[in-house]
């Protein structure tokens, strides 16, 4: 006589359990939510503060310090907060490359068997980001770049001149005593862009160092064996491992630099947050303004961490 297994009920089935619960999950935060945004609407509706999105359409009567988008005072505020919101992305795009470039040499450096080169390594990374961001912007904007010379005293190198009225990329040409270039930044956009370069390479640094110690050292020694250089064994072995580990902790990094970027008004930089607070002392419309400010980092954070998550998913080791 054979038994006949028989299946479990659908709630009870692991196949199904899974989504049942995730399923669960978003009701009750859908619900949550729905109850938030409906006392929201009352408790504005009540006080005569219902939502209104037209006056985005009306002149922003403001001028904006850097933009590359076009604008002037007659242009909408949505155009003011669209030039803002790109200022952002300049800076916050900036700044993960160099930020990523720099953590990882200086990730890399805590390795080396040079050891003044560790020892700088260790102290650039405990001194940095002991430092508050905010002191740091303040640093770099008025004791650094708002020092710099202007005029034929400027700080000229090949292709580049650092003077007070700003960075000239290119072929900077001096011309009635005022520097022209084909590419140009401020020295707002340039101190914000250090700060968040600086402060957020140090903690890239302790993720890179931290993934390459996850790497056994018999894979050093092993490499060695076989006539492999340091810097060749680092390459090709115990980078491609290290990453997997490494990926993870720089999703939280650079999503910290874009919320970071934020304090460019400690730097004067017109960034989203700036042209918001504008915006908001202007029209008075402070839900809307913010609902539109918390919204855009939103955004932008889900995008890198997506991206992250998919990087992650394509560098971890896949069994067969």
């Amino acid at each position: 006589m054979t038994s006949r297994s028989t299946a479990p009920p659908w709630w009870r089935n692991r196949r199904y359990l899974p989504w049942l619960v995730q399923g669960v999950v978003a009701l009750a935060v859908g619900v949550v939510v729905a109850f938030l945004l409906t006392n929201l609407l009352l408790n504005l509706t009540a006080r005569g503060l219902l939502l209104s999105w037209s006056w985005l359409g009306q002149p922003a009567g403001f001028d904006l310090a850097e933009t590359i988008l076009p604008f002037d005072a007659s242009l909408p505020y949505w155009r003011a907060m669209l030039a803002g919101l790109v200022n952002t992305l300049r800076v916050v795009i900036a700044g993960l490359v160099g930020a990523t470039v720099l953590g990882s040499l200086i990730g890399t450096a805590s390795f080396s068997s040079n050891g003044l080169l560790r020892g700088l390594a260790r102290v650039y990374v405990e001194v940095i980001r002991n430092i508050p961001l905010l002191l740091q912007l303040i640093f770099w904007y008025f004791v650094v770049f708002l020092a710099l010379p202007n005029g034929t005293d400027a700080i000229q190198l090949p292709g580049l001149v650092l003077a007070k009225s700003g960075l000239f990329l290119g072929d900077p040409q001096l011309v009635n005593g005022v520097w022209q270039a084909p590419l140009r930044f401020t020295v707002e956009f340039g101190a914000l862009l250090t700060g968040l370069v600086v402060y957020t390479a140090a903690f890239i640094a302790e993720v890179v160092r931290g993934g390459i110690a996850s790497v056994p050292k018999g894979q050093w020694e092993a490499a060695s064996s076989l006539g492999f250089a340091p810097l060749l064994t680092l390459r090709r072995i115990v980078l491609p491992q290290a990453l997997r580990v490494i990926v993870p902790g720089l999703n939280s990094q650079y999503i910290s630099l874009a919320k970071n970027s934020s304090l460019a008004v400690a730097c004067g930089f017109t960034d989203l947050y700036s042209v918001s607070e504008t915006t908001l002392n202007q029209t008075g419309r402070a839900v809307e303004v913010m609902l539109i400010l918390l919204g855009s980092y939103l955004l932008i954070d889900l995008v890198i961490s997506a991206l992250m998550n998919g990087l992650n998913g394509l560098v971890q080791l896949k069994e067969r």
